[in-house]
Protein backbone atom coordinates (compact mmCIF):
# COMPACT_ATOMS: atom_id res chain seq x y z
CA UNK A 1 0.00 0.00 0.00
CA UNK A 2 1.35 3.40 -1.32
CA UNK A 3 0.84 6.25 1.79
CA UNK A 4 0.31 9.99 0.72
CA UNK A 5 2.82 12.33 1.89
CA UNK A 6 0.29 13.55 5.03
CA UNK A 7 -0.41 10.10 5.90
CA UNK A 8 3.45 9.40 6.60
CA UNK A 9 3.05 12.67 7.98
CA UNK A 10 0.27 11.60 10.32
CA UNK A 11 2.10 8.53 10.95
CA UNK A 12 5.15 10.32 11.94
CA UNK A 13 3.42 12.18 14.80
CA UNK A 14 1.91 9.13 15.80
CA UNK A 15 5.16 7.51 16.50
CA UNK A 16 6.86 10.19 18.12
CA UNK A 17 3.90 10.11 20.75
CA UNK A 18 4.27 6.41 20.80
CA UNK A 19 8.33 6.78 21.95
CA UNK A 20 7.27 9.65 24.25
CA UNK A 21 4.59 7.18 26.02
CA UNK A 22 6.87 4.64 26.06
CA UNK A 23 9.35 6.58 27.98
CA UNK A 24 6.63 7.42 30.32
CA UNK A 25 5.87 4.16 31.54
CA UNK A 26 9.70 3.37 31.52
CA UNK A 27 10.41 5.99 34.34
CA UNK A 28 7.75 4.22 36.64
CA UNK A 29 9.93 1.15 36.36
CA UNK A 30 11.69 0.79 39.72
CA UNK A 31 12.67 -2.22 41.30
CA UNK A 32 12.31 -2.72 44.86
CA UNK A 33 13.87 -5.65 46.89
CA UNK A 34 11.50 -7.84 47.95
CA UNK A 35 8.52 -6.30 46.97
CA UNK A 36 9.03 -5.98 42.89
CA UNK A 37 8.44 -9.54 41.37
CA UNK A 38 11.46 -10.69 39.61
CA UNK A 39 9.55 -12.95 37.20
CA UNK A 40 10.98 -16.20 35.10
CA UNK A 41 10.55 -14.46 31.98
CA UNK A 42 9.11 -11.80 30.03
CA UNK A 43 8.78 -9.16 27.37
CA UNK A 44 11.71 -7.63 26.59
CA UNK A 45 10.84 -4.55 24.14
CA UNK A 46 11.02 -0.63 23.73
CA UNK A 47 9.11 1.70 21.30
CA UNK A 48 10.26 0.24 18.20
CA UNK A 49 8.08 -2.89 18.66
CA UNK A 50 5.45 -0.84 19.51
CA UNK A 51 5.83 1.62 16.31
CA UNK A 52 6.23 -1.72 14.37
CA UNK A 53 2.74 -2.61 16.18
CA UNK A 54 0.93 0.74 15.33
CA UNK A 55 2.16 0.49 12.02
CA UNK A 56 1.15 -2.86 11.23
CA UNK A 57 -2.37 -1.60 12.24
CA UNK A 58 -2.80 1.57 10.90
CA UNK A 59 -2.58 -0.66 7.33
CA UNK A 60 -5.60 -2.59 8.67
CA UNK A 61 -4.08 -5.84 6.57
CA UNK A 62 -5.30 -8.06 9.66
CA UNK A 63 -4.13 -11.05 8.09
CA UNK A 64 -0.60 -12.17 7.04
CA UNK A 65 0.84 -9.69 4.92
CA UNK A 66 4.42 -7.48 4.47
CA UNK A 67 5.56 -7.95 7.63
CA UNK A 68 4.52 -11.63 7.78
CA UNK A 69 7.25 -11.86 4.60
CA UNK A 70 9.59 -9.72 6.27
CA UNK A 71 10.15 -11.67 9.71
CA UNK A 72 9.79 -14.90 7.58
CA UNK A 73 12.75 -13.96 5.63
CA UNK A 74 14.43 -12.65 8.58
CA UNK A 75 14.34 -15.85 10.64
CA UNK A 76 15.65 -17.79 7.38
CA UNK A 77 18.67 -15.44 7.66
CA UNK A 78 19.57 -15.48 10.77
CA UNK A 79 19.12 -19.19 10.79
CA UNK A 80 20.09 -20.23 7.42
CA UNK A 81 17.37 -21.98 6.81
CA UNK A 82 15.66 -21.80 3.42
CA UNK A 83 12.15 -21.84 4.50
CA UNK A 84 10.33 -20.73 7.50
CA UNK A 85 6.34 -20.25 7.68
CA UNK A 86 4.68 -18.01 10.36
CA UNK A 87 2.22 -19.95 12.50
CA UNK A 88 0.08 -18.41 15.66
CA UNK A 89 1.87 -20.16 18.55
CA UNK A 90 4.73 -22.48 18.80
CA UNK A 91 2.16 -25.36 19.89
CA UNK A 92 0.49 -24.84 16.44
CA UNK A 93 4.11 -25.35 14.74
CA UNK A 94 4.37 -28.65 16.46
CA UNK A 95 1.13 -29.73 15.32
CA UNK A 96 1.38 -28.23 11.67
CA UNK A 97 5.36 -30.11 11.55
CA UNK A 98 3.81 -33.98 12.65
CA UNK A 99 0.71 -33.46 10.82
CA UNK A 100 2.78 -33.00 7.69
CA UNK A 101 4.69 -36.22 7.98
CA UNK A 102 1.06 -37.56 7.72
CA UNK A 103 1.35 -36.40 4.18
CA UNK A 104 -0.01 -38.79 1.12
CA UNK A 105 2.79 -36.50 -0.91
CA UNK A 106 5.30 -38.39 1.45
CA UNK A 107 4.33 -41.95 -0.34
CA UNK A 108 6.23 -44.84 1.34
CA UNK A 109 7.66 -42.15 3.82
CA UNK A 110 4.26 -40.94 4.97
CA UNK A 111 3.62 -41.81 9.02
CA UNK A 112 0.18 -43.89 9.23
CA UNK A 113 -1.40 -44.52 12.46
CA UNK A 114 -0.19 -46.63 14.87
CA UNK A 115 3.29 -45.71 13.53
CA UNK A 116 5.79 -44.87 16.49
CA UNK A 117 7.57 -41.84 17.25
CA UNK A 118 10.30 -41.58 19.90
CA UNK A 119 10.27 -38.99 22.40
CA UNK A 120 10.31 -37.78 25.33
CA UNK A 121 8.12 -37.55 28.43
CA UNK A 122 9.44 -34.79 30.78
CA UNK A 123 8.78 -31.55 28.57
CA UNK A 124 5.99 -29.28 27.20
CA UNK A 125 2.94 -31.23 26.82
CA UNK A 126 2.27 -29.76 22.77
CA UNK A 127 5.66 -31.91 22.19
CA UNK A 128 3.52 -34.96 22.98
CA UNK A 129 0.13 -33.91 21.78
CA UNK A 130 0.57 -33.64 17.57
CA UNK A 131 2.06 -37.49 17.97
CA UNK A 132 -1.13 -38.51 19.75
CA UNK A 133 -3.44 -36.27 17.48
CA UNK A 134 -2.04 -37.72 14.11
CA UNK A 135 -2.93 -41.30 15.47
CA UNK A 136 0.18 -42.23 16.06
CA UNK A 137 1.97 -43.92 19.08
CA UNK A 138 4.60 -42.09 21.14
CA UNK A 139 7.72 -43.82 22.33
CA UNK A 140 9.46 -42.78 25.78
CA UNK A 141 12.83 -42.66 26.46
CA UNK A 142 14.25 -41.42 30.23
CA UNK A 143 16.96 -38.29 30.72
CA UNK A 144 20.06 -37.11 31.51
CA UNK A 145 20.37 -35.66 34.97
CA UNK A 146 22.35 -32.45 34.13
CA UNK A 147 21.69 -32.01 30.76
CA UNK A 148 17.99 -33.00 31.25
CA UNK A 149 18.02 -34.15 27.48
CA UNK A 150 16.54 -37.47 26.57
CA UNK A 151 19.61 -39.46 26.73
CA UNK A 152 20.35 -40.22 23.24
CA UNK A 153 22.51 -43.38 23.68
CA UNK A 154 18.70 -44.82 24.37
CA UNK A 155 17.25 -43.68 21.08
CA UNK A 156 18.35 -46.40 19.18
CA UNK A 157 17.44 -49.37 21.40
CA UNK A 158 13.89 -47.38 21.40
CA UNK A 159 13.52 -48.06 17.40
CA UNK A 160 11.02 -50.75 16.32
CA UNK A 161 9.68 -52.24 13.26
CA UNK A 162 7.16 -49.28 13.48
CA UNK A 163 9.11 -46.54 14.50
CA UNK A 164 9.21 -43.74 11.65
CA UNK A 165 10.12 -40.29 13.41
CA UNK A 166 11.96 -38.60 16.28
CA UNK A 167 10.37 -35.72 17.55
CA UNK A 168 12.90 -34.40 20.28
CA UNK A 169 13.40 -30.67 22.43
CA UNK A 170 16.11 -29.20 23.65
CA UNK A 171 15.50 -28.80 26.92
CA UNK A 172 15.41 -24.91 28.39
CA UNK A 173 17.49 -24.35 25.66
CA UNK A 174 20.47 -27.11 26.03
CA UNK A 175 21.38 -28.72 23.06
CA UNK A 176 20.30 -32.42 22.02
CA UNK A 177 23.61 -34.43 21.35
CA UNK A 178 22.32 -33.85 17.50
CA UNK A 179 25.22 -35.99 16.41
CA UNK A 180 23.84 -38.92 17.99
CA UNK A 181 20.17 -38.40 17.33
CA UNK A 182 20.95 -37.51 13.23
CA UNK A 183 23.22 -40.77 13.15
CA UNK A 184 20.18 -42.59 14.22
CA UNK A 185 18.07 -40.83 12.01
CA UNK A 186 19.89 -41.24 9.11
CA UNK A 187 20.94 -44.82 10.02
CA UNK A 188 17.07 -46.00 10.02
CA UNK A 189 15.91 -43.53 8.01
CA UNK A 190 13.74 -41.42 10.34
CA UNK A 191 12.09 -38.50 10.43
CA UNK A 192 13.61 -35.59 12.92
CA UNK A 193 11.50 -32.99 14.25
CA UNK A 194 13.35 -30.45 15.75
CA UNK A 195 11.30 -28.62 18.92
CA UNK A 196 13.89 -25.28 18.96
CA UNK A 197 10.88 -23.64 20.95
CA UNK A 198 12.96 -23.21 23.96
CA UNK A 199 16.18 -22.71 22.19
CA UNK A 200 16.77 -20.08 19.94
CA UNK A 201 20.34 -18.65 19.59
CA UNK A 202 21.87 -22.25 20.87
CA UNK A 203 24.41 -23.65 19.49
CA UNK A 204 25.29 -26.94 18.40
CA UNK A 205 28.84 -26.68 16.90
CA UNK A 206 28.99 -23.68 15.89
CA UNK A 207 25.61 -24.62 14.12
CA UNK A 208 22.06 -22.66 15.19
CA UNK A 209 19.59 -25.55 16.85
CA UNK A 210 16.48 -25.42 14.34
CA UNK A 211 18.81 -26.32 11.71
CA UNK A 212 19.15 -29.83 12.39
CA UNK A 213 15.85 -31.90 11.81
CA UNK A 214 13.66 -32.12 8.68
CA UNK A 215 11.45 -29.97 10.29
CA UNK A 216 12.03 -27.82 13.22
CA UNK A 217 9.63 -25.42 14.93
CA UNK A 218 9.75 -22.05 17.00
CA UNK A 219 7.90 -19.99 19.65
CA UNK A 220 7.31 -16.63 20.22
CA UNK A 221 5.27 -16.77 23.24
CA UNK A 222 5.92 -13.58 25.89
CA UNK A 223 8.34 -16.13 27.88
CA UNK A 224 10.39 -17.36 24.91
CA UNK A 225 13.95 -15.90 23.43
CA UNK A 226 12.14 -13.30 21.25
CA UNK A 227 8.10 -12.57 21.30
CA UNK A 228 4.81 -11.63 19.15
CA UNK A 229 2.15 -12.11 21.77
CA UNK A 230 1.10 -15.17 20.31
CA UNK A 231 2.69 -16.51 17.48
CA UNK A 232 5.47 -19.46 16.09
CA UNK A 233 7.33 -20.75 13.00
CA UNK A 234 8.05 -24.05 11.17
CA UNK A 235 11.26 -24.10 9.74
CA UNK A 236 12.60 -26.85 6.59
CA UNK A 237 15.32 -27.12 4.10
CA UNK A 238 12.66 -29.24 1.73
CA UNK A 239 10.70 -27.97 -0.48
CA UNK A 240 8.35 -30.66 -0.31
CA UNK A 241 7.40 -30.45 3.12
CA UNK A 242 7.38 -26.70 2.43
CA UNK A 243 4.85 -27.23 0.04
CA UNK A 244 3.03 -29.21 2.92
CA UNK A 245 3.33 -27.05 5.45
CA UNK A 246 1.80 -24.06 3.40
CA UNK A 247 -1.28 -26.45 2.29
CA UNK A 248 -1.86 -27.86 6.00
CA UNK A 249 -0.99 -24.38 7.84
CA UNK A 250 -3.83 -22.66 4.75
CA UNK A 251 -6.84 -24.76 5.84
CA UNK A 252 -5.13 -27.76 3.25
CA UNK A 253 -4.91 -25.41 -0.14
CA UNK A 254 -3.18 -26.67 -2.76
CA UNK A 255 -2.88 -23.55 -3.82
CA UNK A 256 0.06 -21.62 -2.67
CA UNK A 257 -0.77 -18.07 -3.64
CA UNK A 258 0.25 -15.03 -1.49
CA UNK A 259 -2.72 -13.92 0.31
CA UNK A 260 -4.21 -10.91 -2.14
CA UNK A 261 -2.39 -12.54 -5.10
CA UNK A 262 -4.31 -14.34 -7.70
CA UNK A 263 -2.86 -16.98 -10.13
CA UNK A 264 0.70 -17.18 -9.41
CA UNK A 265 0.81 -20.83 -11.09
CA UNK A 266 -0.69 -19.04 -14.26
CA UNK A 267 -3.17 -22.17 -14.48
CA UNK A 268 -5.71 -21.43 -12.15
CA UNK A 269 -8.64 -22.55 -14.20
CA UNK A 270 -6.99 -24.94 -16.46
CA UNK A 271 -6.32 -28.35 -14.16
CA UNK A 272 -8.13 -31.06 -13.15
CA UNK A 273 -8.36 -32.08 -9.81
CA UNK A 274 -9.71 -35.31 -7.85
CA UNK A 275 -13.58 -35.48 -8.68
CA UNK A 276 -14.14 -31.78 -9.35
CA UNK A 277 -14.77 -30.61 -12.64
CA UNK A 278 -12.17 -29.35 -15.08
CA UNK A 279 -10.55 -25.86 -14.39
CA UNK A 280 -12.45 -25.77 -11.09
CA UNK A 281 -10.67 -22.60 -8.96
CA UNK A 282 -7.28 -23.60 -7.98
CA UNK A 283 -7.53 -21.46 -5.01
CA UNK A 284 -10.55 -23.45 -4.08
CA UNK A 285 -9.37 -27.11 -4.00
CA UNK A 286 -7.82 -28.81 -1.45
CA UNK A 287 -4.99 -31.87 -1.41
CA UNK A 288 -5.01 -31.76 2.18
CA UNK A 289 -7.07 -31.78 5.38
CA UNK A 290 -5.73 -28.68 6.98
CA UNK A 291 -6.01 -25.64 9.64
CA UNK A 292 -5.89 -22.48 9.35
CA UNK A 293 -2.84 -21.49 11.72
CA UNK A 294 -1.72 -18.54 10.13
CA UNK A 295 -0.20 -15.48 11.79
CA UNK A 296 -1.53 -11.54 11.51
CA UNK A 297 0.43 -9.05 10.52
CA UNK A 298 0.22 -7.29 13.59
CA UNK A 299 2.24 -10.08 15.39
CA UNK A 300 4.41 -10.20 12.43
CA UNK A 301 5.44 -6.39 12.98
CA UNK A 302 6.15 -7.19 16.49
CA UNK A 303 8.47 -10.22 15.48
CA UNK A 304 10.62 -8.03 13.12
CA UNK A 305 11.59 -5.60 15.93
CA UNK A 306 12.30 -8.42 18.11
CA UNK A 307 14.22 -10.08 15.84
CA UNK A 308 16.86 -7.28 15.47
CA UNK A 309 16.84 -7.65 19.35
CA UNK A 310 17.91 -11.48 19.47
CA UNK A 311 21.53 -11.02 18.72
CA UNK A 312 22.14 -9.07 21.99
CA UNK A 313 19.14 -10.66 23.80
CA UNK A 314 21.64 -14.38 23.50
CA UNK A 315 24.13 -13.09 25.12
CA UNK A 316 22.47 -11.67 27.75
CA UNK A 317 20.86 -14.72 28.38
CA UNK A 318 24.49 -16.22 28.45
CA UNK A 319 25.87 -13.67 30.99
CA UNK A 320 22.65 -13.90 33.27
CA UNK A 321 22.74 -17.80 33.68
CA UNK A 322 27.01 -17.62 34.14
CA UNK A 323 26.13 -15.18 36.61
CA UNK A 324 23.80 -17.28 38.73
CA UNK A 325 26.45 -20.36 38.01
CA UNK A 326 29.37 -19.25 39.21
CA UNK A 327 27.41 -18.24 43.17
CA UNK A 328 25.39 -21.08 43.00
CA UNK A 329 27.58 -23.84 42.10
CA UNK A 330 28.87 -23.33 45.73
CA UNK A 331 25.72 -25.44 46.67
CA UNK A 332 26.63 -28.25 45.02
CA UNK A 333 26.10 -30.47 47.66
CA UNK A 334 22.23 -29.56 47.62
CA UNK A 335 21.79 -29.30 44.21
CA UNK A 336 22.71 -30.83 41.06
CA UNK A 337 23.40 -28.12 38.47
CA UNK A 338 22.61 -27.79 34.75
CA UNK A 339 25.37 -29.01 32.59
CA UNK A 340 25.71 -28.03 28.81
CA UNK A 341 26.09 -30.85 26.39
CA UNK A 342 29.54 -31.69 25.02
CA UNK A 343 30.21 -28.84 21.65
CA UNK A 344 27.47 -26.99 22.77
CA UNK A 345 26.46 -23.34 23.57
CA UNK A 346 22.82 -22.82 24.64
CA UNK A 347 20.87 -20.11 24.49
CA UNK A 348 19.51 -20.73 28.20
CA UNK A 349 15.61 -20.62 28.37
CA UNK A 350 16.13 -20.67 32.07
CA UNK A 351 18.56 -22.17 35.09
CA UNK A 352 17.45 -25.56 36.28
CA UNK A 353 18.27 -27.04 40.15
CA UNK A 354 17.56 -30.31 41.07
CA UNK A 355 17.03 -30.37 44.52
CA UNK A 356 19.17 -33.51 45.98
CA UNK A 357 17.63 -36.53 47.25
CA UNK A 358 19.78 -36.15 50.66
CA UNK A 359 19.48 -32.70 51.17
CA UNK A 360 18.62 -31.15 54.26
CA UNK A 361 15.34 -29.81 52.17
CA UNK A 362 13.31 -30.57 49.67
CA UNK A 363 12.08 -28.81 46.96
CA UNK A 364 8.38 -27.53 48.12
CA UNK A 365 10.53 -25.60 51.02
CA UNK A 366 12.68 -23.62 48.62
CA UNK A 367 10.66 -23.03 45.78
CA UNK A 368 7.67 -21.70 48.69
CA UNK A 369 11.00 -19.14 50.55
CA UNK A 370 11.63 -18.07 47.24
CA UNK A 371 8.31 -17.34 46.29
CA UNK A 372 7.23 -15.41 49.45
CA UNK A 373 10.51 -13.29 48.64
CA UNK A 374 9.27 -12.27 44.97
CA UNK A 375 11.14 -15.14 42.94
CA UNK A 376 9.33 -16.78 40.46
CA UNK A 377 9.82 -20.29 40.18
CA UNK A 378 8.54 -22.89 37.51
CA UNK A 379 8.64 -26.98 37.15
CA UNK A 380 10.19 -28.64 34.08
CA UNK A 381 6.58 -28.13 32.59
CA UNK A 382 4.47 -31.57 32.83
CA UNK A 383 7.12 -33.38 34.73
CA UNK A 384 6.07 -37.13 33.55
CA UNK A 385 3.98 -36.28 31.39
CA UNK A 386 2.67 -39.76 31.87
CA UNK A 387 1.72 -39.29 35.14
CA UNK A 388 -0.73 -36.18 33.90
CA UNK A 389 -4.34 -36.96 34.31
CA UNK A 390 -4.89 -35.80 31.10
CA UNK A 391 -2.52 -39.06 29.49
CA UNK A 392 -4.08 -41.78 31.63
CA UNK A 393 -5.30 -43.96 28.98
CA UNK A 394 -2.97 -42.98 26.36
CA UNK A 395 -1.59 -45.50 24.27
CA UNK A 396 2.01 -45.38 24.35
CA UNK A 397 5.50 -47.85 24.77
CA UNK A 398 8.51 -46.52 27.31
CA UNK A 399 11.72 -48.12 26.75
CA UNK A 400 13.28 -48.90 29.98
CA UNK A 401 12.41 -47.18 33.14
CA UNK A 402 11.92 -43.31 33.68
CA UNK A 403 13.34 -42.68 37.01
CA UNK A 404 15.06 -39.66 35.98
CA UNK A 405 12.01 -38.51 34.67
CA UNK A 406 10.54 -39.47 38.03
CA UNK A 407 13.28 -37.23 39.76
CA UNK A 408 12.98 -34.29 37.67
CA UNK A 409 9.07 -34.25 38.45
CA UNK A 410 9.91 -34.40 42.42
CA UNK A 411 13.19 -32.37 42.50
CA UNK A 412 13.70 -29.54 39.65
CA UNK A 413 12.92 -26.42 39.68
CA UNK A 414 14.14 -23.50 37.68
CA UNK A 415 14.51 -19.57 37.95
CA UNK A 416 15.26 -17.18 35.01
CA UNK A 417 17.69 -15.94 32.78
CA UNK A 418 15.96 -13.84 30.24
CA UNK A 419 17.32 -10.47 29.27
CA UNK A 420 14.76 -8.41 30.93
CA UNK A 421 16.70 -8.90 34.66
CA UNK A 422 18.55 -6.85 35.85
CA UNK A 423 22.16 -6.99 38.15
CA UNK A 424 20.23 -5.74 40.80
CA UNK A 425 17.18 -8.18 40.73
CA UNK A 426 20.24 -11.56 39.95
CA UNK A 427 21.84 -10.12 43.10
CA UNK A 428 18.90 -9.98 45.08
CA UNK A 429 17.95 -13.70 43.58
CA UNK A 430 21.10 -14.65 45.25
CA UNK A 431 21.20 -13.30 48.45
CA UNK A 432 18.08 -14.75 49.25
CA UNK A 433 19.57 -18.22 47.93
CA UNK A 434 22.26 -17.85 50.26
CA UNK A 435 19.78 -16.72 53.56
CA UNK A 436 17.54 -20.14 52.47
CA UNK A 437 20.35 -22.29 52.48
CA UNK A 438 23.17 -20.54 54.86
CA UNK A 439 21.59 -22.60 57.88
CA UNK A 440 21.96 -25.65 55.71
CA UNK A 441 25.82 -25.08 54.95
CA UNK A 442 28.07 -27.12 56.91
Amino acid sequence: MKLSKKDNVIRKEIFERITQLFLLRKMRDVFIPGESMINYAGRVYDERELIKLVDASLDFWLTSGKYAQEFERSLSAFLGVKHCLLVNSGSSANLLAMSTLTSPLLKHRRLRPHDEVITTACGFPTTLNPILQNGLTPVFIDIDIGSFNVNAAMVEQAISKRTKAICLPHTLGNPLAVDEILRVSRKHNLWFVEDNCDALGSRYKKRFTGTFGHISTSSFYPAHHITTGEGGAVLTNDPLLKRILLSLRDWGRDCWCEPGHDNTCKKRFSQSFGRLPYGYDHKYVYSHIGYNLKATDMQAAIGVAQMQKLPKFIKLRRRNFDYLYRHLCSYEQFFILPRAENFSEPSWFGFPLLVREKAPFDRAEIVDYLERHKIATRMLFGGNLLKQPAYAHMKCRVCGSLKNTDLVMSNLFWIGVYPGLTKQELKYTLEIFDRFLSKFKS
